[in-house]
């Protein structure tokens, strides 16, 4: 939990040193910040997060948008500071896909235990979900493997990474820029067929046809989507 890294977004510099000292002092030591929207979403690309803290009032975009387009790229738990204490936004920041919503004037000490609460729920949950079992094919992520019809397959990395995203996102289309840009990272358009040639590999390891696929489909000019397989259908 210790080695995670967090992303604390505020414009407040005095706010940020003080979060971030008391993390340090409590064992993290892995903090970003970032004092405006832009930048937020800038690092949330490059770097796998595994906790933010966002301000509601940022000078370049309100709070609440920038968590709606920081759940295009993650779900990694988002805590909310704000010195707005009505319900209304409490109930507004936890409807758009925050987890936690703390309200100014707060003990720093609060926020850090609020973090480390985050943490331990998410890692837990993410334990929980360590096995992926679908009719086809199951994955043991905690050995990083992968069996279709109980035989191990091989895979690289990136098949590997493509995958897991795909199964922990299931039913919804992503484009090839997007899926480029979770597995990879920052995108350029010659990278489209990088997409392409490991959506074919995968397909020819989890499919029955790989030529008329039913668990990775290709939405025409449009991108992909991850059907999982129900046991007994």
């Amino acid at each position: 939990m210790y080695n995670s890294h967090i992303l604390l977004v505020d414009d407040e510099q005095g706010l940020l040193t003080m979060l971030k000292t008391m993390l340090n002092k409590e064992g993290f030591h892995q903090i970003h910040t970032a004092t405006t929207g832009r930048d937020a979403i800038k690092l949330v690309k490059e770097c796998m997060f595994h906790l933010i803290v966002l301000d509601v009032m940022l000078p370049d975009m309100d709070g609440f948008e920038l968590c709606l387009e920081i759940r295009r790229y993650t779900t990694i738990p988002v805590i909310f500071l704000s010195a707005k204490s009505g319900d209304f936004d409490k109930v507004k920041g936890l409807t758009i896909g925050a987890d936690d919503y703390i309200t100014k004037p707060f003990s720093p000490m609060e926020v850090v235990a609020r973090i480390q609460a985050q943490l331990r729920r998410d890692r837990f949950s993410k334990e929980f979900k360590s096995f992926l079992d679908f009719e086809q094919f199951h994955i043991n992520q905690e050995e990083g493997v992968i069996f279709v019809n109980n035989e191990e397959i091989s895979c690289t990395a990136k098949e590997y990474e493509l995958l897991i995203f795909l199964c922990e996102n299931p039913n919804r289309i992503f484009t090839g820029k997007e899926l480029y840009e979770r597995v990879w990272g920052p995108y350029c358009e010659s990278d489209e067929k990088t997409v392409v040639v490991h959506i074919s590999r995968l397909r020819k390891k989890l499919e029955e046809n790989p030529k008329e696929p039913k668990i990775i489909i290709t939405f025409r000019g449009i991108g992909y989507k991850f059907i999982p397989p129900v046991k007994g259908n």
